[in-house]
């Protein structure tokens, strides 16, 4: 009888994007119906910046894009984001896979795992984000543990094992003392022990670097696929890549350098000219 354990695709980004080292924008949505800064101005408008930032990201080079309900703040724990979360993240996802016809994932903040497969699977989107897959730390929004068991028998429960699982190791904006007794290598082995496909290596918030020794660090413990998620510009872009797999990059191709500006088209092309890949 084989054994399903340990089985992850090493070659996932390959499969997924097409090519090594591939870089993955993050469409930052602006504020959705529901949270405390939606304007009232209707979702038309939501939906054509969603969709203009991910056309920059695409046509200027990217390989993939990450929707994203960043404008949501304060970010709500998984049990209370509302069902209006998922329903308008899923018309713009599909939007954005139908217009542009290239590989998405989804991140539903604050680690919503379950509404990001939904969202996933009525976009036919290729991967979700998951801040904390297993574990637990201290957040912004209180004590956030692992979805990793809850969400894999939802993946099940939906028939959609091709939806790939991109999770932060040892995760930015947090406290991570409660398991501070392990290492963050055991940590990280927790990550693929629970089926994660991807690890992702951040700094310690939007638009901070890790060390490139902390990347190494991870990416050595994980033997998996290994993506830097934070902090990654013009300037360290090919350090980086040298160590990592790939990368998650917004704020450094938005206007003026700041994550809820639009993406400028100009920036993604100088970027992407500039990688030695």
């Amino acid at each position: 009888m084989s054994n399903p354990i340990g089985r992850q695709d090493k070659d996932t980004l390959r499969t997924l994007f097409g090519r090594d080292k591939p870089v993955i924008g993050v469409v930052h949505l602006m504020p959705l119906p529901g949270a405390p800064r939606y304007d009232d101005e209707g979702v038309e408008a939501i939906y054509e910046r969603g969709l203009s930032d991910a056309r920059a990201y695409l046509t200027g080079g990217c390989d993939a894009v990450i929707v994203e309900n960043h404008g949501d703040v304060p970010f709500a724990k998984p049990d209370d984001i509302g069902h209006e979360t998922s329903a308008h993240m899923a018309v713009i996802a599909d939007r954005i896979r139908r217009e542009l016809g290239r590989p998405i994932g989804i991140n539903v903040l604050a680690n919503a795992a379950i509404p990001a497969l939904a969202i996933a699977s009525a976009s036919s989107a290729s991967f979700i984000r998951v801040n904390q897959w297993a574990n637990a730390y201290i957040a912004n929004e209180g004590f956030v543990e692992g979805e990793s068991a809850r969400a894999m028998r939802y993946r099940a429960h939906l028939r959609a094992r091709g939806i790939r699982i991109f999770a932060d190791a040892h995760v930015k904006h947090g406290a991570h003392a409660i398991v501070a007794d392990r290492p963050v290598e055991e940590q990280v082995k927790d990550l693929v022990f629970f089926d994660a496909d991807v690890v992702i290596a951040t700094g310690q918030r939007t638009g901070h670097a890790a060390d490139l020794g902390y990347i190494r660090m991870i990416k050595e413990a994980a033997s998996l696929p290994t993506l830097v998620g934070s902090g990654v510009t013009h300037d360290n872009a090919n350090d980086i890549l040298s160590v990592a797999d790939g990368v998650i990059i917004a704020s450094a191709l938005k206007y003026d350098g700041v994550w809820w500006n639009a993406v400028e088209l100009d920036r993604v092309k100088r970027f992407i000219a500039g990688l030695g890949r």
